[in-house]
């Protein structure tokens, strides 16, 4: 059997080739650090998610460059959801 796909992103979005920086749980964004085209740190806080009423930051997982961004404040993502891609 086949392994099972990935989870898509939300609809209407294409995701290009690069590094995802998915959501670790369900979720409210409550605040987005960094701009399509912006250099960052490996380690560098991108996107704040609040669940189950606390604040988690969202990290780099390596130095690149934002190629996309797929959440906004005030939006919601679920476990899995890409939320930006890095190249």
């Amino acid at each position: 059997a086949a392994p099972a796909a990935a989870p898509a992103p939300a609809a209407g979005v294409t995701v290009t080739g690069g590094e995802s920086v998915t959501a670790p749980m369900p979720g409210n964004i409550l605040k987005v650090n960094v701009a399509v085209g912006q250099t960052v740190k490996e380690g560098e806080v991108l996107i704040v998610l609040e669940a189950m009423k606390m604040e988690n930051e969202i990290f780099a997982p390596k130095s690149g460059t934002v190629a996309q961004i797929l959440v906004s404040k005030g939006s919601t993502v679920d476990t899995g959801a890409t939320m930006v891609v890095l190249n």
